[in-house]
C-alpha cells in the first residue's frame, strides 16, 4: 500500500550512473500491473518490495530476457502448500470485501497494525501514511484478489527459468522473508541473498543507506555481464 515515492530514500542515494524510475501504477490487477512493468521496465533492473517484489518475480518469469537484473526486497515466490494457499485466498477475500465497502481512513490504521510492521517506529509509520491514504480501497481490493499470495500459484519451482542476476534482500528481523531470500538462491541459478541488519520487513525505509550499498555493489558487479 505504497506509492513509487516510497522508494525515494534509496533512489536519492543511488549514484548518477544508476538513474531510477519510481513506478506509480495506474492499473490495480495482476495482469494490468505486469503490463505496466513490462512497458516501463524493458532493459532495466527490476526492483520490487513485498507484493511489488512478487510482481517483479512473475514479470521476470514471463519474459526473462526483457530485464537486465532483478532485485527483490522482503518478497516471496508464493505459498507452496495448496491447502495453506486456499486458506490465504479465503482470508484475502474477506479482507478485500471489507476494504471495498470501507473508507480509506478506516483501512489504513488496520493495515498499519499488521504484525509484519510491528518493529517500525511511529515516525516511520507516520511518514508512510499520506501515501497510503491516497489509495482507493476498491483498487486495493482488486489487487488483493488478483495478486495476493492466495490467488497466485506458487512460482518457487519455476525460478530455475529466471536466468539473470538476482539480488534477494530481506531485513534481519524479518525471519519469514529472510528464509525466502535464502531459498531463492537455491532455486534460481544466479540469485544471491543479502540480509540488511537492524531492519524488519521494510529495510529500504528502515536502513536505506545499507540497502543502497548492497544494491550498488550488486549493480557494479553484474551490469557489465548482462
Amino acid at each position: 500500500m505504497q506509492l513509487g515515492s516510497a522508494w525515494a530514500p534509496v533512489a536519492e542515494l543511488l549514484p548518477e550512473r544508476y538513474p531510477s524510475v519510481l513506478l506509480d501504477h495506474a492499473e490495480h490487477s495482476f495482469e494490468g500491473r505486469l503490463r505496466e512493468i513490462a512497458e516501463a521496465g524493458e532493459g532495466a533492473v527490476l526492483c520490487g518490495y513485498s507484493l511489488g517484489g512478487r510482481l517483479a518475480i512473475h514479470a521476470t518469469l514471463r519474459d526473462p530476457a526483457r530485464y537486465r537484473a532483478l532485485v527483490t526486497v522482503g518478497a516471496s515466490a508464493g505459498i507452496d502448500e495448496p491447502g495453506a494457499r486456499e486458506q490465504r485466498r479465503h482470508a484475502d477475500e474477506r479482507l478485500a470485501a471489507w476494504m471495498e465497502s470501507s473508507a480509506i481512513e478506516d483501512v489504513v490504521p488496520i493495515w498499519e497494525r499488521q504484525p509484519l510492521f510491528a518493529d517500525q517506529s511511529d515516525a516511520l509509520v507516520e511518514d508512510q501514511r499520506l501515501g497510503r491514504l491516497s489509495q482507493d480501497p476498491r483498487d486495493l481490493a482488486l489487487l488483493l484478489r488478483t495478486a495476493g499470495q492466495g490467488s497466485l500459484p506458487s512460482a518457487w519451482f519455476e525460478l530455475g527459468r529466471a536466468d539473470l542476476p538476482w539480488l534477494a534482500l530481506a531485513g534481519g528481523r524479518d525471519e519469514r522473508y529472510t528464509r525466502a531470500a535464502h531459498r531463492m538462491t537455491r532455486e534460481a541459478p544466479r540469485a544471491r541473498a543479502a540480509i540488511v541488519p537492524e531492519a524488519g520487513h521494510a529495510p529500504q525505509l528502515q536502513q536505506p543507506e545499507e540497502l543502497t550499498r548492497l544494491v550498488v555493489e550488486f549493480l557494479d558487479q553484474h551490469l557489465g555481464e548482462v
